[in-house]
């Protein structure tokens, strides 16, 4: 985005001369009309099919109310601020110069790109790149050559590795896309030289189409070479200076006497500091802002050479329009070229129709990487040696909102109005926080600008570059450092051209009294959380009230007393919904129907139903949480203190008294139900067409479940859009891909803290269903983040199980292959079943012995030497069709378990992973003992009585110099090992930048043709201190042959920033084969990509010596 003009015209004239000055083109003479038919494309977009417009003088007064209606309808960053001809010639300044029936183009600054008229009429479909989750895929999804393929062709701009000078623009289209090598065939053929791998303009890997079409429209080619860094500008090519045909200088068309008289000329002298690298190579422009309005952005541009050179004065002449008295002005420049940082010394200003001259003392650098890092600057002229308006640093703070996949890695851009001007666009690049718009984030800015006086709008937006862009803004606050006073803009709404209207730009009012303008932001967020948790208070449902301040429920006793001292399984507590209208219900006793939940006299109590003192009205608040006040009374509130007894607002201390109630419903997971996952109060857990889960999905169809019953608290979920797609966890991912089996059971574990689920994979106990920042869904490790929690919400009610029947999806929807139902545990009797235990247990036992026999069961027995542990032990198992793990080797009694010269025994599930050849067996050093003396692991099959004896004879230990806590072991056949074991030799290079050094735990993981090695720590270098700068550790990573290796996984947790970590590369060394393989990586970890900051990242072999 550009600054954002006015539409008075400028024109500008080095002052060195040049010869005559071509005279403006002929206007062709016509008849007036009444109206004119008049054609609007986008400048540089022929994706956009145009707009039609009536001009006539009752439909637009003025040519300023002609730009304000355009920018309504085509979108362009700040708005439509210039028209032009469709070849980007010349610009229409008055409604007399539109011609009717002709076409013209739009644009927000004063670079125009040309279009084919041809192209846009056509209109065809837009590329959307915006992120995939938010795009409304409809029909098949794409096919999996390709995935994510583009949809219409787009523009993509290929750079040379280390030269950014050698470029050029391909386009991406089906039949160059056919598949990621075809691509770099087709790169080859282009650029003219063999295109091996392709980079980010940042240095990450693009390894995939897929991360091509997703990029931010400019890629690096490399040959087999790693990444060079350079000045790989894409704003600068993709929106340049000057289009081919186009002089240096601009002319208005009409009539060059009238203009003359409505014109200002001006001479502008700037000089340039005498500071070491003080001139710049990038583009400098000037607005002058007057009482009347403002000039365009006017560019210096020269035509004898170099300008804005050390310690050189510069000389222009400008004309502009009548802007009336000037009293301030900004200077700004582009950022391009390979020196963009400048240093002006003063600048100073000649009206050549007055006489008056004006001078500014700058003495400040426009630089990215000096000072405060802003490239444009505003200036106030001086009267009688004082400016006329103070310059004002204001503090803009944004806040991004709650929703999943809020954030956005786009380039964010503001201009700020007021009475006197505005900031023109300015770009938010340098808060207090490491990374910018995350979600749930506020971002602290400054921005400095001449006192703009009292703010009435804002106008913010994005670019759109980058995967994952679209942006939900909450508000933003200004605030006025000189006046000590604060502007507040709320917004609330998505800019994503994905999400609601389409629009990546918006234009917000100011609310200048703050308290209101936080009223309305609780208004809209209660109103929001009771949209989602009215289905709750539905007539017919039975609900139960849980008080965190007392942590128990409310229960109504018989003899009308009520207390918040119940368990969730006492029957006094369970309330049913007889009465709904709006958010006034009636509250039932579910035991005793005689008596209802009650306010008498602001006394909590059982009333006989139907008195008017047992209508309750429920007032939601942000939190989820309920309020029950008297409908009769209002401010009648049901209120306890802590110990769980009623109580009203003048009983004590506002803390040790609550009214809020976490609200739950009994029955929401019977078999057969249909409900939806909320993520959020307008979000739910949803299936992509791709077979991948995201948290961010609409509370629509797509985000329904259908709910299969296992038994007491497991349940399975199935898409009802899509149909036998069950949710699942396997294999370290969670998608909708499951077929029914043992990987689609999930734990339901209740929340009572905010009434909430959260679903842990009962075939890997630990990992839950969890949403990653982008919303996309990850097995995770509870932590009671709100990245666990899902609010169901039923659609459609189910049924409970005939009695001892297997709730399998077989019933009613379809069989389930035989080979998965033999898998599904029977399900055990509710609460409230009259089921008697000896023959509950007989069928356990029965379904027991079945699975013992299955083809997945084996015995796995562990000899422990002289030395135990009480540590967390597990292991990982390797065949040549797959890998199961990680197994936890734990028992109901672990303090029990891996004793001195005790052997152990367990039962575990490996399944199709072929024939296996090592297995993986380690702890966690949790224990007071942190050595382990293990003898011999061996693993039997259930069903063949194979035996395989793994001998180790070893110390896992962390404390011993060359000492690990984790070993692999081979399969022995024919007295040899299967694959040999490999003490690989691992040098790890930490970068010469500043701060390159880490204290922070550094783990690798060892990829080859034959599976990894699994994450290991690398705590024992040849150094004192680990990770130094420049400095070369060097470890020893023992493992079971990988074969030629394909990558390494670097993986860094950092507390803070200052913990950062800039690894240069990895070299990894096979003595037994004297092979060296070299890993580049020249990155930061943790790093920040599509709005998520990573602690891991994979590198690629780059050659091999």
């Amino acid at each position: 985005m550009s600054e954002t003009p006015s539409t008075s015209f400028s024109m500008i004239h080095p002052s060195s001369s040049e010869g005559q000055v071509r005279s403006p083109r002929h206007l062709r003479i016509t008849h007036p009309v009444v109206a004119k038919r008049i054609s609007f494309y986008k400048s540089g977009d022929p994706q956009f099919g145009g707009v039609r417009v009536v001009v006539n003088p009752r439909s637009f007064k003025s040519f300023d109310a002609l730009l304000d209606n355009l920018s309504g309808k085509v979108p362009l960053p700040f708005g439509v601020r210039n028209i032009s001809t469709p070849r980007g010639r010349h610009s229409i300044t008055r409604l007399e110069e539109l011609e009717d029936g002709e076409s013209y183009l739009c644009s927000h600054g004063r670079k125009v790109q040309p279009v084919d008229l041809d192209k846009a009429r056509q209109r065809p479909r837009p590329w959307l790149s915006s992120r995939a989750s938010s795009v409304q895929t409809q029909g098949r999804p794409v096919a999996a050559a390709a995935p994510g393929l583009l949809r219409a062709p787009r523009r993509l701009l290929v750079f040379r590795n280390g030269d950014p000078r050698t470029r050029c623009a391909v386009v991406l289209n089906r039949r160059v896309t056919q598949s990621f090598e075809a691509f770099l065939q087709h790169l080859t053929l282009v650029m003219q030289y063999p295109v091996a791998k392709l980079y980010a303009t940042d240095g990450r890997k693009v390894p995939s189409l897929q991360a091509v079409i997703l990029s931010s429209g400019a890629v690096v080619a490399a040959g087999r070479e790693p990444f060079k860094p350079g000045n790989y500008d894409i704003q600068k090519y993709l929106l340049p200076a000057r289009l081919p045909g186009i002089s240096h200088r601009v002319h208005r068309k009409g009539n060059a006497k009238s203009e003359s008289r409505k014109s200002g000329n001006w001479k502008v002298s700037i000089i340039t500091s005498d500071l070491p690298n003080a001139g710049t190579s990038s583009q400098i422009y000037i607005v002058l802002y007057g009482q009347h309005r403002s000039s365009a952005p006017i560019y210096l541009y020269g035509t004898d050479g170099a300008r804005f050179q050390d310690g050189h004065e510069d000389i222009f002449t400008i004309k502009v329009g009548d802007i009336g008295t000037v009293f301030k002005i900004r200077i700004g420049h582009t950022n391009s070229g390979c020196s963009p940082s400048w240093h002006c010394k003063k600048i100073q200003l000649q009206n050549m129709n007055s006489g008056e001259q004006f001078y500014i003392p700058v003495q400040r650098w426009l630089a990215r990487d000096q000072e405060d890092g802003e490239i444009c600057r505003e200036f106030p002229l001086l009267n009688k040696g004082q400016p006329i308006l103070p310059v004002t640093r204001y503090e803009v703070f944004v806040a991004t909102g709650e929703l999943w996949n809020a954030g956005t890695v786009a380039n964010v851009y503001i201009s700020i109005y007021g009475e006197k001007g505005d900031t023109g666009s300015r770009q938010l690049f340098r808060s207090k926080n490491s990374f910018n718009f995350l979600r749930g984030q506020t971002d602290a800015f400054f921005l400095e600008a001449v006192h703009l006086g009292d703010l009435y709008k804002i106008v913010i937006g994005h670019d759109g570059l980058g995967p994952g862009n679209g942006w939900f803004l909450d508000d933003v606050v200004v605030k006025d450092t000189t006046k000590n006073h604060d502007y507040a803009f709320f917004c609330h709404r998505w800019l994503d051209q994905g999400e609601d209207d389409g629009k990546i730009v918006r234009e917000l009012y100011a609310r200048t009294n703050s308290i209101f303008s936080a009223r309305k932001k609780l208004e809209l967020q209660r109103k929001e959380t009771w949209a989602a948790e009215s289905w709750k208070f539905m007539k017919g449902n039975t609900l139960q009230f849980y008080n965190r301040l007392t942590g128990g429920f409310v229960r109504l006793h018989p003899d009308g007393t009520v207390d918040a001292l119940g368990e969730k399984t006492d029957k006094y507590g369970l309330f049913d919904v007889i009465f709904n209208k709006g958010n006034i219900c009636i509250f039932q006793s579910h035991e005793m129907r005689h008596l209802s939940l009650a306010l008498d006299n602001d006394f909590v109590t059982g009333m006989p139903t139907g008195g008017a003192s047992t209508e309750l009205q429920v007032l939601y608040q942000p939190n989820r949480c309920a309020l029950l006040q008297s409908a009769v009374i209002p401010g009648q509130m049901v209120i306890f203190d802590r110990h769980g007894k009623v109580a009203d607002e003048s009983s004590g201390g506002y803390a040790n008294l609550s009214k809020e109630f976490v609200t739950f419903v009994k029955g929401v997971f019977l078999n057969s139900a249909v409900v939806l996952l909320a993520t959020s109060v307008c979000q739910a857990l949803c299936l992509q067409p791709d077979g991948t889960c995201t948290g961010a999905g609409n509370h629509s169809e797509k985000s329904y479940w259908k709910v299969h019953k296992i038994s007491s608290g497991i349940c399975m979920f199935e898409s009802v859009k899509n149909a036998r797609m069950y949710l699942r966890i396997k294999d370290g991912r969670c998608d909708g891909t499951g077929t029914g089996d043992i990987d689609c059971h999930f734990k339901i574990k209740n929340n009572l803290e905010n009434a909430s689920i959260s679903l842990e994979s009962t075939r890997s106990p630990g990992l839950f269903v969890g949403l990653q920042p982008d919303g996309r869904a990850k097995p995770v490790i509870y932590t009671k983040d709100e990245n666990v929690c899902f609010y169901p919400q039923v659609i459609q009610f189910g049924r409970k199980n005939p009695m001892g029947m297997s709730p399998t999806p077989s019933q009613g929807e379809g069989k389930i292959h035989e080979s998965q139902n033999q898998n599904v545990m029977s399900s055990e009797p509710e609460a409230g079943d009259l089921l008697p235990s000896s023959t509950a247990k007989e069928i356990r036992l029965s379904q027991s012995s079945e699975t013992l026999l299955s083809e997945d069961e084996w015995k796995v027995i562990v000899l422990t030497g002289n030395t135990g542990t009480q540590a967390n032990v597990t292991l990982w198992v390797y065949g040549d069709e797959g890998v199961t793990g990680p197994i936890s080797l734990s028992k109901d009694n672990p303090e029990q378990l891996f004793l001195a010269r005790q052997e152990d025994e367990f039962q575990v599930e490996i399944r199709r992973i072929g024939e296996i050849y090592k297995i993986r067996i380690g702890h966690d050093g949790t224990s007071g003992q942190p050595e382990w003396n293990l003898q011999r692991v061996t693993m039997q099959h259930m069903r063949s009585k194979k035996k395989l004896d793994f001998i180790a004879n070893v110390c896992l230990s962390g404390i011993r110099a060359d000492g690990d806590i984790v070993c692999e072991l081979p399969v022995i056949k024919d007295g040899q090992p299967i694959f040999p074991l490999v003490r690989y030799h691992v040098d790890v290079y930490t970068g010469l930048l500043k701060q390159d050094k880490t204290e922070s735990e550094v783990s690798l993981c060892l990829y080859g043709e034959r599976g990894d090695s699994g994450l290991r720590l690398l705590r024992k270098s040849n150094m004192p201190i680990r990770f130094q700068r420049g400095q070369i550790d060097k470890f020893q990573v023992e493992a079971v042959s990988l074969g030629k290796l394909q990558k390494v996984l670097l993986h860094c947790e950092a507390s803070d920033k200052s913990q950062y970590w800039y690894c240069d590369k990895v070299i990894v060394r096979e003595p037994s084969t004297a092979s060296e393989f070299v890993f580049i990586c020249e990155r930061w970890l943790p790093f920040m990509s599509q709005g998520i900051i990573h602690s891991e990242i994979e590198l690629y072999l780059q050659g091999e010596d």
